[in-house]
Protein backbone atom coordinates (compact mmCIF):
# COMPACT_ATOMS: atom_id res chain seq x y z
CA UNK A 1 0.00 0.00 0.00
CA UNK A 2 1.03 3.55 -1.06
CA UNK A 3 1.20 5.72 1.60
CA UNK A 4 -0.35 8.81 1.68
CA UNK A 5 1.02 12.23 2.49
CA UNK A 6 -1.25 14.11 5.60
CA UNK A 7 -2.78 16.80 3.01
CA UNK A 8 -3.43 13.63 0.91
CA UNK A 9 -5.88 11.97 3.30
CA UNK A 10 -8.90 10.81 2.40
CA UNK A 11 -11.02 11.80 5.67
CA UNK A 12 -10.24 14.17 8.32
CA UNK A 13 -12.14 12.96 11.39
CA UNK A 14 -12.85 15.88 12.90
CA UNK A 15 -15.85 16.47 14.40
CA UNK A 16 -17.39 19.06 11.95
CA UNK A 17 -16.27 16.44 9.29
CA UNK A 18 -17.79 13.33 10.74
CA UNK A 19 -20.98 15.49 11.37
CA UNK A 20 -21.31 16.55 8.06
CA UNK A 21 -20.73 13.17 6.96
CA UNK A 22 -23.16 11.58 9.16
CA UNK A 23 -25.62 14.45 7.97
CA UNK A 24 -25.14 13.35 4.29
CA UNK A 25 -25.77 9.35 5.10
CA UNK A 26 -28.76 10.02 7.00
CA UNK A 27 -29.75 12.52 4.09
CA UNK A 28 -29.07 9.84 1.40
CA UNK A 29 -31.01 7.17 3.12
CA UNK A 30 -34.35 9.20 3.55
CA UNK A 31 -33.93 10.57 -0.22
CA UNK A 32 -33.43 7.17 -1.07
CA UNK A 33 -36.67 5.94 0.59
CA UNK A 34 -38.92 8.92 -0.55
CA UNK A 35 -37.83 8.33 -4.11
CA UNK A 36 -38.67 4.24 -3.63
CA UNK A 37 -42.05 5.40 -2.84
CA UNK A 38 -42.43 7.90 -5.39
CA UNK A 39 -41.21 5.61 -8.24
CA UNK A 40 -42.11 1.96 -7.19
CA UNK A 41 -44.37 1.90 -4.17
CA UNK A 42 -47.02 4.25 -5.33
CA UNK A 43 -47.24 3.10 -8.98
CA UNK A 44 -47.87 -0.35 -8.10
CA UNK A 45 -50.19 0.54 -5.50
CA UNK A 46 -52.07 2.41 -7.82
CA UNK A 47 -52.76 -0.77 -9.72
CA UNK A 48 -54.59 -2.75 -6.52
CA UNK A 49 -58.99 -2.81 -5.27
CA UNK A 50 -58.98 -0.03 -2.87
CA UNK A 51 -59.67 -2.17 -0.17
CA UNK A 52 -56.24 -3.56 -0.63
CA UNK A 53 -54.53 0.09 -1.19
CA UNK A 54 -56.05 1.37 1.94
CA UNK A 55 -55.36 -1.83 4.16
CA UNK A 56 -51.89 -1.64 2.75
CA UNK A 57 -51.29 1.73 3.33
CA UNK A 58 -52.40 0.91 6.52
CA UNK A 59 -49.94 -1.43 7.16
CA UNK A 60 -47.11 0.64 6.14
CA UNK A 61 -47.50 3.63 7.88
CA UNK A 62 -47.94 1.44 11.36
CA UNK A 63 -44.68 -0.69 10.35
CA UNK A 64 -42.77 2.78 9.00
CA UNK A 65 -42.86 4.51 12.60
CA UNK A 66 -39.79 2.70 14.32
CA UNK A 67 -36.57 3.30 15.54
CA UNK A 68 -34.43 2.85 12.49
CA UNK A 69 -36.81 5.32 10.59
CA UNK A 70 -36.66 7.34 13.20
CA UNK A 71 -32.81 7.42 13.25
CA UNK A 72 -32.69 8.63 9.37
CA UNK A 73 -35.86 11.29 9.50
CA UNK A 74 -35.13 13.03 13.11
CA UNK A 75 -31.00 12.73 12.50
CA UNK A 76 -30.67 14.46 9.35
CA UNK A 77 -33.24 17.12 11.55
CA UNK A 78 -30.42 16.70 14.26
CA UNK A 79 -27.00 16.68 12.16
CA UNK A 80 -28.05 19.12 9.22
CA UNK A 81 -28.31 22.24 11.76
CA UNK A 82 -24.84 20.95 13.58
CA UNK A 83 -23.49 20.49 10.83
CA UNK A 84 -24.07 23.64 9.81
CA UNK A 85 -23.33 25.26 12.70
CA UNK A 86 -19.98 23.42 13.03
CA UNK A 87 -18.88 25.04 10.06
CA UNK A 88 -19.56 28.74 10.45
CA UNK A 89 -16.75 31.22 10.41
CA UNK A 90 -16.06 34.45 9.52
CA UNK A 91 -16.68 35.48 6.95
CA UNK A 92 -19.28 32.63 6.04
CA UNK A 93 -17.89 29.90 3.14
CA UNK A 94 -19.36 28.60 0.58
CA UNK A 95 -19.65 25.22 2.80
CA UNK A 96 -21.56 26.84 5.53
CA UNK A 97 -23.95 28.55 2.72
CA UNK A 98 -24.51 25.31 1.37
CA UNK A 99 -25.22 23.15 4.34
CA UNK A 100 -27.41 26.30 5.70
CA UNK A 101 -29.37 25.75 2.49
CA UNK A 102 -29.77 22.07 2.90
CA UNK A 103 -30.95 22.27 6.57
CA UNK A 104 -33.49 25.03 5.15
CA UNK A 105 -34.51 22.48 2.69
CA UNK A 106 -34.95 18.94 4.62
CA UNK A 107 -36.36 21.14 7.47
CA UNK A 108 -39.17 23.16 5.39
CA UNK A 109 -39.42 20.21 2.48
CA UNK A 110 -39.05 17.19 4.43
CA UNK A 111 -39.71 17.31 7.47
CA UNK A 112 -42.61 19.94 7.38
CA UNK A 113 -44.35 18.52 4.66
CA UNK A 114 -44.03 15.47 6.39
CA UNK A 115 -45.20 16.80 9.27
CA UNK A 116 -47.91 19.05 8.21
CA UNK A 117 -49.05 16.82 5.58
CA UNK A 118 -48.77 13.49 5.34
CA UNK A 119 -48.73 12.90 8.95
CA UNK A 120 -52.28 13.92 9.07
CA UNK A 121 -53.50 11.73 6.51
CA UNK A 122 -51.55 8.40 7.63
CA UNK A 123 -53.73 9.58 11.26
CA UNK A 124 -56.85 10.29 9.06
CA UNK A 125 -56.13 6.66 6.98
CA UNK A 126 -55.11 5.19 10.56
CA UNK A 127 -58.47 6.08 12.28
CA UNK A 128 -60.57 4.91 9.61
CA UNK A 129 -62.30 0.97 9.83
CA UNK A 130 -62.49 -0.90 6.84
CA UNK A 131 -63.72 -3.69 8.01
CA UNK A 132 -66.48 -1.79 8.75
CA UNK A 133 -66.92 0.63 5.75
CA UNK A 134 -68.64 0.71 2.92
CA UNK A 135 -67.39 0.01 -0.77
CA UNK A 136 -68.49 3.50 -1.66
CA UNK A 137 -66.62 4.75 1.92
CA UNK A 138 -64.03 2.96 0.56
CA UNK A 139 -63.52 4.90 -2.61
CA UNK A 140 -64.44 7.87 -1.09
CA UNK A 141 -61.05 7.49 1.66
CA UNK A 142 -58.66 6.43 -1.04
CA UNK A 143 -59.75 9.41 -3.09
CA UNK A 144 -58.76 11.95 -0.01
CA UNK A 145 -55.87 10.30 0.89
CA UNK A 146 -54.32 8.54 -2.24
CA UNK A 147 -53.56 11.69 -4.46
CA UNK A 148 -52.86 14.28 -1.73
CA UNK A 149 -50.58 11.38 0.05
CA UNK A 150 -48.48 10.90 -3.38
CA UNK A 151 -48.09 14.87 -4.30
CA UNK A 152 -46.61 15.57 -0.85
CA UNK A 153 -44.20 13.11 -1.46
CA UNK A 154 -43.11 14.22 -4.37
CA UNK A 155 -42.43 17.33 -2.82
CA UNK A 156 -39.98 15.70 0.40
CA UNK A 157 -39.04 13.39 -2.66
CA UNK A 158 -37.55 16.21 -4.52
CA UNK A 159 -36.56 18.52 -1.04
CA UNK A 160 -34.62 15.38 0.25
CA UNK A 161 -32.81 14.92 -3.15
CA UNK A 162 -31.99 18.47 -3.27
CA UNK A 163 -30.60 18.19 -0.16
CA UNK A 164 -28.26 15.84 -0.76
CA UNK A 165 -26.93 17.63 -3.93
CA UNK A 166 -26.79 20.67 -1.07
CA UNK A 167 -24.40 18.68 0.87
CA UNK A 168 -22.76 17.14 -1.68
CA UNK A 169 -21.69 20.18 -2.82
CA UNK A 170 -20.71 21.22 0.83
CA UNK A 171 -18.44 18.17 1.08
CA UNK A 172 -16.46 18.92 -2.39
CA UNK A 173 -16.21 22.67 -1.04
CA UNK A 174 -13.23 24.71 0.90
CA UNK A 175 -14.45 25.11 4.71
CA UNK A 176 -12.36 28.33 4.42
CA UNK A 177 -14.04 31.56 2.87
Amino acid sequence: MIPLRDSERLFDPTLPNVVLMSAAVTTALMAGLFYAYSYSVSPGLARVSDTAYLSTMQSINRAILNPVFFVGFMGTLFLLPLSTWLQYNHPPSARFCLLLGATLMYTIGVFGVTTLGNVPLNNALDAFNIDSATQEEIAAMRVRFEQPWNRLNNIRTLAAILTEVLITAALMSSRTP
